[in-house]
């Protein structure tokens, strides 16, 4: 009985692989412009929009996936954050070209790179740069990132699983 309960506790102990957990991490440069420029609290708020539409698109197939490690790479306000307006005085009322660029990778839960996909959207024009709101431009880009990404890797896994199946 007691070799039992002792391989009962190592099992319980035991790594289990866990299915669906999303990484995001900001580039060395990007990390560097949000606390020199953007403010720390500027961090949580791209973390939170991009994580938000990651959970979205990835919800029929996130339980099937291993880790999911995103690295937004630069990321561009369309208006000033409340860093930037209250150490450079700038205004609200002030827009500019912003967007935003990030790379991820998709494991499976055995660890093997399932998809990786690069995305890149930024205004290439001030009429382009329609929202109101700081991080406009971004949040498009991360919408257009987690869909693509979601994509890629659905189709890399079914790509997967029919080669198996023709072994």
């Amino acid at each position: 009985m007691k070799h039992i309960l002792l391989a009962a506790a190592a099992l319980a102990l035991a790594p289990i692989a866990q299915a669906g957990e999303i990484h995001i991490s900001f580039s060395e440069e990007l990390n560097e412009k949000i606390a020199d420029d953007y403010g720390e609290r500027e961090r949580e708020r791209l973390v939170d929009e991009l994580t938000e539409d990651l959970m979205r698109e990835f919800a029929p197939i996130l339980s099937s996936v291993g880790d999911v490690n995103v690295v937004i790479e630069d990321a561009r306000p369309n208006r000033p954050t409340f860093e930037q307006m209250t150490e450079q005085s700038l205004s609200f009322e002030s827009i500019s070209i912003g967007g935003a660029e990030m790379t991820g990778e998709v494991f499976s839960l055995s660890g093997e790179l399932i998809a990786s996909e690069e995305y890149d959207y930024f205004s290439h024009d001030i009429t382009d740069s329609v929202g109101r709101a700081t991080w406009s431009d971004a949040r498009r880009a991360f919408s257009r990132f987690a869909t693509r990404f979601a994509d890629t890797t659905e189709e890399a896994m079914s790509a997967s699983s029919t080669d198996e199946v023709g072994r």
